[in-house]
């Protein structure tokens, strides 16, 4: 790393110290003075060339003495032109503000309406070296999302995966949400989850975020865990002036009839000498819904006691192969308030004309409460059941069987926070400070910054009752339905008390990154253009879960029954599943609530450490990067940029490992750890090549990989007595790594449009996967093992533009269409049996996507309906395949409206999810429901307000 630093600083001194030339600095804006990223800049005499950056900013060094012609050229607006003066070692700095393209039709003046931002995103996108989808607020705007995954779902080959009807972990081209990483002004974001490195996209609400680019094929200086894309969030800049932009609103969630509050908003301005630049920005959105949810567990195999003993007494058992029937059956209900809160403050500061500081900070803080409802019914086998007490059809289906029900609730304590409710207390919070300097020829951008995500759900309490009483099974794999063979043993008033008990949970993760940028002229084809950039950074990360669990046992009878105590009746006509789906009476969240469990004479409390130990677990995770890559242009129209990025993992993990006598009993808890470090070099090149001004083409060859999730690199060992589950780490996994290729066409309209496609390859080794097992005492086994390789292939398109060449009215029609294909295999993964499977899709790999839109614009009021689908594909793989786990398509149809009252204040409507999409799993096959949870529609509407000024 020394050699590394020294030969670096050696480069900086050489080019440094070039030829007495100068530079060029420039500001591009528009006419609202906002800021225009993605702007082709053009030094026209010597064939000089620039793009601005997501400041709008641009810098052309090493520029000879003399006076040249700049031409700066952006979609949708007109050709900016200016004579400019260098002088030796001197820094010519220039604003320069566009005007939007006008045509002129039948000798009236026709102006482009509502497509500025839509053209920063696109210009961006142009221009950049690499494969990248940006998205803007404008087209964020265009469509009802609240949080930042909802928009996202609509860029060409992304999917996500839901939480309570809000889209949260984001798969990009089939990948996993732990194949992709997730940045904030190019900081990245941790988890607040502990399984895994997802990042909760529904945190963030979309009206903080200015711009969102989607790097599908990662360049060397980026960060080379992003095997699916690196999705970096960017948030508000500063205003060249003062502006300021609010939004307050209401709303309605149609599942209950409850209501939804949302505001925002955003205040920025300039100091007088224009060095101070600052913008403030807040959200908030409070929302009471819930869902309406059945799940279910399928087998083909029933056991039964056949009333014979052995020799040594133990029952003699029988096993029967029946058609799949749903051993356990659930229905749930769930009542849910979800309070959004959000806060970012960002400055920059203009030391002088070659050198600017920022500070760029944002808060994230939501509050979901969550009271759970579940009938749980499962059916009694093995030693529990005779011959006597089921029965099959001549069909061999299982039809009347015993049953084990539980009624469980699910709550809090009664404070001021909780509410008597579960309270989910998520925060995700990213300060970065950043420098720009030009120093001569010279380059320098640095930037450090601290994140952290955190979950902490405390005194999260449980109240289970239960019965043992006969069903009727209506084996409708699409709606299994459990009907009670008596009313009268099934009375909820009957069910005797089971359990109590108490969780805390506590997780976090910070993530602390320092890294610097070099950037000089290396003119290798080009006498004018060509660039050597290199850098190093540091990752310094910490996760950590510490969780605990208190079991209660009542001093007297109060809770033998339940109908003894207070209860409520759940039960929804309009249950969205089906009105068969009656889930009756519950011990009210209330009275669980204020239950004093901490008082000694009322109730013997017992830790289990067996039920938590095993998850409590800290891991730190230290990576180190260097790269160096070129930029070069061979001909006018042909660039490649190729390079090298070398990244070094540590990482040091820290778990318990539980031991248990041979009548299963808790002994003991013992501290385990392990140590692990792996280097990766990762070498790419992406090639570049302009047909026209308006039509590029584009290839990708990059290497990238993906970490395992910190919970599975723990060498913790747990074990389920009552499930006879056994769940092991492996601090033995390694990274997946990915050979990608990516080829592109793109053809950008000069009216602000886009129409593209490509194919891309992604060669994968040792992707990770659960390996299920029985062990020699009966036991399923699971555990993180990797797989061999996994080969995806995958086509996208996209269209998009305003349909301003049909005539009259027709012409403010516009269009947004994506579509993705993906097909994939993967080898190396065995079953329950150890034998290698080979009828296996890469999971969490949607082979259809498609996005379609059609909106009105005209500059009075805009319209807009929007779909959203994605098929199915496997979630999770199981120990054969009739128990693998696959997340089923869905489709979403949402509208919105926007009327302009006056220049700066207009009215909106937005309708969410009007087809009620269900969340909905299935084992094995289609037709066997796993889960099946509703949302139905989302109405919100409210008053939007924007001011600029110069």
């Amino acid at each position: 790393m020394k050699n590394w630093i020294t030969l670096m600083l050696l480069i900086v001194t050489t080019f440094s110290t070039l030829a007495q030339t100068g530079q060029v600095q420039g500001l591009i804006l528009d006419e609202n003075n906002i800021t225009v990223p993605g702007a082709s800049v053009l030094l026209e005499e010597l064939n000089k060339g620039a793009i601005s950056d997501f400041n709008g900013k641009f810098t052309l060094v090493n520029v000879e003495a003399g006076t040249y012609t700049l031409i700066i050229k952006y979609l949708g607006y007109s050709e900016y032109q200016q004579q400019i003066t260098v002088t030796p070692t001197q820094t010519t700095n220039l604003e320069a503000t566009l005007e939007e393209q006008t045509t002129e039709l039948d000798e009236v003046k026709v102006v482009s309406f509502g497509f500025g931002s839509q053209a920063r995103a696109l210009n961006t996108q142009k221009n950049k070296k690499n494969i990248t989808n940006i998205v803007s607020t404008d087209q964020i705007g265009k469509f009802p999302d609240a949080n930042i995954g909802d928009a996202i779902k609509r860029i060409p080959g992304i999917t996500m995966q839901m939480d309570q009807g809000e889209a949260r972990d984001i798969i990009v081209r089939g990948l996993s949400p732990q194949l992709n990483s997730v940045t904030l002004n190019g900081s990245r974001i941790p988890s607040a989850e502990a399984d895994n490195r997802n990042v909760q996209m529904d945190l963030i609400p979309s009206d903080m975020i200015q711009t969102v680019e989607v790097n599908k094929a990662v360049t060397p200086d980026m960060d080379a865990d992003a095997i699916g894309g690196s999705v970096n969030l960017i948030t508000r800049t500063s205003p060249q002036g003062f502006r300021l932009s609010a939004t307050g609103g209401s709303g309605i969630n149609l599942i209950n009839d409850k209501r939804i509050l949302n505001g925002s908003f955003l205040v920025g301005d300039r100091s007088n000498n224009n060095k101070f630049g600052w913008v403030v920005a807040a959200s908030y959105n409070d929302s009471e819904f819930g869902s309406d949810n059945v799940e279910a567990e399928w087998d083909d195999e029933f056991e039964y006691n056949t009333g014979v003993e052995d020799s040594e007494g133990d029952p003699i058992m029988q096993e029967v192969d029946v058609n799949p029937y749903a051993n356990v059956s659930e229905i749930r209900e769930y009542q849910i308030q979800r309070i959004r809160r959000s806060f970012s403050a960002n400055f920059d500061y203009k030391l002088n004309d070659n050198n600017t500081l920022y500070f760029k900070s944002i808060y994230n803080w939501r509050d979901d409460r969550e009271n759970r409802y579940v009938l749980e019914q499962e059916i009694l086998d093995g030693e529990d059941i005779g011959i006597g007490d089921f029965s099959i059809d001549s069909n061999n289906n299982l039809t009347a069987f015993p049953v084990s029900a539980k009624r469980e609730v699910k709550g809090g304590i009664d404070n001021n926070r909780s509410k008597n409710t579960r309270l989910e207390d998520q925060r995700m919070q990213n300060y970065s400070l950043s420098g720009d300097h030009l120093i001569n020829n010279l380059q320098v951008d640095w930037m450090a910054s601290y994140s952290k995500a955190s979950e902490e759900r405390l005194n999260e309490r449980y109240l289970v009752h239960e019965s043992e009483y006969g069903i009727n099974f209506n084996n409708n794999t699409n709606s299994p339905y459990y009907a009670p063979q008596s009313t009268a043993d099934a009375n909820f008033k009957l069910f005797e008390f089971d359990e109590l008990y108490e969780e805390n949970q506590y997780t976090d993760e910070t993530d602390f990154n320092v890294l610097v940028n070099f950037e000089v002229p290396l003119h290798l084809f080009d006498k004018e253009n060509g660039t050597l950039k290199f850098g190093a950074k540091t990752r310094i990360k910490e996760k950590q879960q510490d969780n605990d669990y208190m079991e209660y046992s009542p001093e007297n009878n109060d809770l033998e029954y339940l109908g003894d105590i207070p209860t409520r009746d759940y039960s929804e006509g309009g249950f969205n599943p089906g009105s068969q789906y009656q889930i009756g009476y519950f011990a009210t969240p209330e009275f669980l609530g204020n239950l004093d469990l901490y008082n000694s004479a009322l109730f013997e409390a017992e830790d289990k450490p067996e039920e938590y130990a095993t998850g409590n677990f800290k891991v730190k995770e230290n990576v180190y990067a260097a790269y160096v890559m070129t930029d070069q242009n061979i001909t006018d129209n042909f660039s490649f940029l190729f390079g090298i990025r070398l990244e070094h993992t540590m990482a040091d993990a820290l778990g318990n490992e539980i031991s248990f006598d041979e009548e299963g009993d808790y002994l003991g808890l013992s501290p385990v750890t392990s140590k692990n470090d792996y280097t990766n070099i990762l070498p790419s090149l992406h090639l570049k090549y302009d047909v026209t001004d308006h039509t590029v083409l584009r290839f990708a060859w990059t290497n990238t990989l993906a970490r395992p999730n910190y919970e599975d690199i723990v060498p913790s060992r747990e074990i389920n007595n009552e499930d006879d589950e056994i769940s092991l780490g492996n601090p033995d996994l390694g990274p997946t790594t990915s050979m990608n290729f990516d080829l592109m066409a793109e053809h950008y309209f000069t009216n602000v449009g886009l129409v593209s496609g490509g194919v891309f390859y992604k060669n994968i080794h040792d992707f990770i996967y659960t390996f299920q097992y029985e062990d020699e005492n009966g036991f399923e086994v699971y555990q993180p093992f990797n797989g061999d390789e996994s080969n995806l292939f995958g086509f996208e398109a996209a269209y998009q533009r305003k349909l301003d060449f049909l005539p009259g009215f027709l012409q403010n029609l516009n269009i947004y269409l994506n579509y993705t294909y993906l097909k994939s295999d993967a080898s190396g993964i065995r079953n329950e049996d150890g034998e290698e499977r080979d009828d296996l899709d890469l999971p969490q790999t949607a082979p259809n996507m498609f996005n379609a839109s059609l909106g009105y614009s005209s500059k009075y009021f805009s319209l807009r309906i929007s779909g959203n689908y994605s098929d199915a594909y496997i979630d999770e793989i199981g120990g054969r395949a009739f128990e693998d786990r696959y997340y089923d398509e869905q489709f979403f149809l949402d509208f919105n409206a926007r009327a302009n009252i006056t220049k700066q204040l207009s009215f909106y409507v937005d309708v969410n999810n009007i087809t009620n999409q269900p969340l909905r799993y299935y084992q094995g096959s289609s037709e066997r429901t796993m889960q099946m949870e509703y949302y139905q529609a989302r109405v919100t509407f409210g008053l939007k307000y924007d001011l600029f000024k110069k």
